[in-house]
């Protein structure tokens, strides 16, 4: 088990109506706030006239930045750092899900940095202050509402990166599972995929060695897939959607994968698809893991997707390589459920610029820890997955 250290310095006030606790929570930090929501669904759904009323009774004074893109623009960032530093904005409160919340973290940062945002973003520069934000999220999936991590994306070079840092994580995160009841079904899905491929990307890692931090990744897995099924079912399931809820957070919250490596091949290689055709984060995601779970399962790693198959989908059989492959094939399945696309075909990508994903996706000369992987492996699994 790998040596870490832990801190996690999010408030997170949970359930129906903790939206009344806001204004308590941003007057610690100012009164000049930015607000930050994407394209107008928190208008919709009831959410921004929540937030309102908060304001308004708690004399907050506000300004808005709307219309925040799924994978967040470098563009947006830059509008948010001249609004803080022309109104003199104190606060940052990010109404939405993962998108809103990782624009929202870079304008913090990028406030205090006199350069290029995307110098922080590309681990060029240091980020050394941040302002402080607040959280009121809408949708479960990312997990950003619990972490200091942001992906955004600069559409000058055709890139996509993740990047981290300590002073970027939300000083509170209001969680009401009541305001995802209006997401789609496909939203839903996006969510449950990406919270089950964060918990991947640690799981499925070389060694085996950090037993609690396996079984709490378990115990997650199939709390998402139970109730991911209830919540497409029945979007009004209070159960369902707190339970998702709960269960985004804690996936990148760093409580799951304590002594753990980041495996790395699914959010590397999604991150190159999405920055190249620019298409959602979760479809490339639910394309990727099973084409990659056949490639990478061998003789050295079965037990590994043996007891994946057995303790998240329950299967049972005596032979690890016979249980391994239905465990993957259950996962495949299980997204068809979910009518998440399972090629990339279906989500209009062709042979024509895999060199480019490729490229985004290695920082170095290999990918991955579970089996290494080159070039020529990514672009085996990219060709499979046509």
């Amino acid at each position: 088990m790998k040596n870490f250290n832990m801190h996690i310095p999010t408030k997170v006030y949970f359930g129906e109506g903790a939206i009344k606790d806001l204004s308590i929570e941003i007057k610690k930090y100012g009164n000049r706030v930015l607000m930050v929501y994407g394209h107008g669904s928190i208008k919709r759904n009831g959410v921004y006239d929540d937030v309102m009323a908060v304001f308004e009774l708690g004399d907050i004074t506000y300004v808005e930045l709307s219309g925040v893109d799924v994978n967040p623009r470098l563009e947006t960032v830059n509008e948010g750092v001249r609004i803080c530093l022309s109104e003199k904005i104190d606060f940052i409160l990010a109404v939405g899900g993962g998108s809103v919340i990782d624009c929202s973290k870079t304008i913090a940062a990028a406030v205090y940095y006199a350069g290029d945002p995307w110098d922080l973003v590309s681990y060029k520069t240091k980020i050394q202050k941040a302002m402080p934000l607040g959280v009121v999220l809408t949708l479960s999936a990312t997990g950003s509402e619990l972490n200091g991590n942001a992906v955004i994306s600069n559409t000058q070079t055709k890139e996509k990166r993740g990047f981290s840092s300590e002073w970027m994580w939300p000083k509170f995160s209001i969680l009401d599972p009541t305001y995802t009841y209006t997401v789609s079904p496909h939203q839903t899905a996006c969510g449950i995929v990406d919270t089950l491929t964060h918990l991947y990307e640690f799981y499925f890692s070389a060694k085996e060695d950090a037993e609690l931090s396996d079984a709490m990744s378990e115990a997650v897995m199939a709390t998402v897939i139970k109730y991911g099924k209830i919540a497409i079912a029945e979007p009004n399931n209070y159960e369902a959607r707190s339970n998702l809820m709960w269960a985004s957070a804690v996936a990148l919250s760093g409580m799951t994968n304590r002594g753990k490596t980041f495996e790395g091949f699914n959010h590397a290689v999604e991150h190159g698809l999405s920055a190249i055709y620019d298409i959602t984060h979760a479809d490339g995601l639910a394309i990727l893991a099973p084409y990659w779970m056949e490639y990478v399962l061998d003789e050295k790693n079965v037990t590994r997707f043996a007891r994946f198959a057995r303790k998240v989908w329950g299967i049972v059989d005596e032979d690890d390589m016979g249980v391994a492959k239905k465990g993957i094939e259950r996962t495949r399945r299980y997204y068809e459920y979910l009518e998440m696309p399972s090629r990339l075909s279906h989500v209009k990508i062709d042979d024509a610029r895999l060199d480019a994903v490729i490229d985004h996706a290695f920082l170095g000369d290999t990918l991955g820890h579970l089996k290494i992987l080159r070039k020529q492996d990514v672009r085996r699994i990219l060709e499979a997955a046509l």
